[in-house]
């Protein structure tokens, strides 16, 4: 029997849908995963084959050959799991619905027991899905809220695998999740730390005032324990607050990356990134086979602290210059 389901994947900060084919026929058992996946993507067999066992549905014991498409483009990461799962249950027809399966998204990592863990990456997909005219997405419950920012698309977010079975079965009524992004917006702006705090050093407040109201950068040079690094933490609360175009991109970098907390809806503070000297080209740039975000790219919309500025590599600062000459803002110290 042959089944098919869709899922996306992460290439930069932007998102593509891709086809999960499930192809059960006669022979030993075998399971087989083409379509450049990496290790993680390989190692899903053994989360699918006990989620689906735990959670009381039958493995076929059969040949099991999985295609992810495009066939060309390198595949990583668990998020496969779920799609993959709900693919092999449709070819043995435990999932009923097999057109109705194909109006979703399906995407989450798979626990032994048959939980759905939640994944990084959701807000671009999610906008890729709203794109490609899809009816929804099925997804980590913790995720669900990223999602849900993403107008005009149907979030299901979901703990287990029966859950999804149930849902596309129709045996289950799961209703999308929505979210009110100005309640968003107010409850998750942090204003812990500002600028009022900083008592004295005239001086220096008025230079940051200065170059944050312009978008300048700002070199702040002192012996230790001058204030440098208190001053420039509190940089953001002086800064406008994000709009939601900002915060919607913001967020995007950041869900890729993997350090977007899961259960959180947007990031609604300006970033504030301050990497060690020590860090590389690419931690600092971003890039790699699959294209991540760097330093750089994390603190858009936000300020990018050198601290300790000459102790970084003189590489680093002959990309940092090129960066700035795109009109980009870094506030360093000495």
């Amino acid at each position: 029997m042959l089944s098919k389901t869709f899922s996306s994947a992460n290439f930069g900060i932007d998102a593509y849908l891709l086809e999960v084919e499930v192809d059960i026929s006669q022979g030993l058992p075998y399971f087989s995963t083409v379509g450049l996946p990496d290790g993680a993507v390989k190692e899903s067999k053994d989360r699918v084959k006990s989620a689906i066992k735990n959670m009381g549905y039958s493995f076929p014991g059969k040949r099991i050959t999985v295609n992810l498409a495009p066939a060309d483009i390198k595949k990583e990461g668990s998020s496969f799991d779920l799609p993959i799962a709900a693919g092999i249950l449709a070819a043995n027809k435990d999932i009923k619905t097999n057109n109705f399966i194909r109006e979703y998204v399906l995407l989450g990592e798979l626990a032994l027991d048959g939980r759905v863990k939640p994944v990084r990456g959701v807000l671009p997909i999610a906008a890729a899905c709203k794109e490609k005219n899809m009816a929804g997405i099925i997804l980590p419950k913790q995720n669900a809220p990223e999602a849900a920012i993403v107008e005009g698309l149907k979030v299901i977010g979901v703990d287990t695998l029966s859950q999804v079975v149930e849902f596309l079965n129709g045996t289950t009524d799961i209703q999308p999740l929505k979210v009110n992004i100005d309640e968003i917006f107010s409850c998750l702006l942090d204003l812990s730390i500002d600028f009022s705090d900083v008592k004295g050093q005239e001086h220096a407040k008025r230079a940051i005032e200065i170059a944050a109201a312009g978008g300048h950068n700002l070199l702040m040079m002192g012996p230790p324990g001058a204030g440098k690094t208190m001053l420039a933490k509190r940089i953001p609360s002086i800064l406008p607050r994000l709009t939601f175009e900002e915060a919607i991109e913001t967020t995007k970098i950041h869900s890729v990356a993997g350090s977007f907390k899961p259960g959180s809806a947007l990031i609604a503070n300006r970033p504030f990134r301050s990497p060690h000297h020590t860090i590389s080209d690419a931690g600092l740039i971003g890039g790699g086979t699959i294209p991540r975000p760097g330093e750089v790219s994390l603190a858009h919309n936000g300020v990018l602290f050198l601290d300790e500025l000459p102790e970084f590599k003189k590489m680093l600062w002959r990309l940092c210059a090129s960066h700035l000459r795109m009109g980009k803002s870094l506030y360093p110290a000495q």
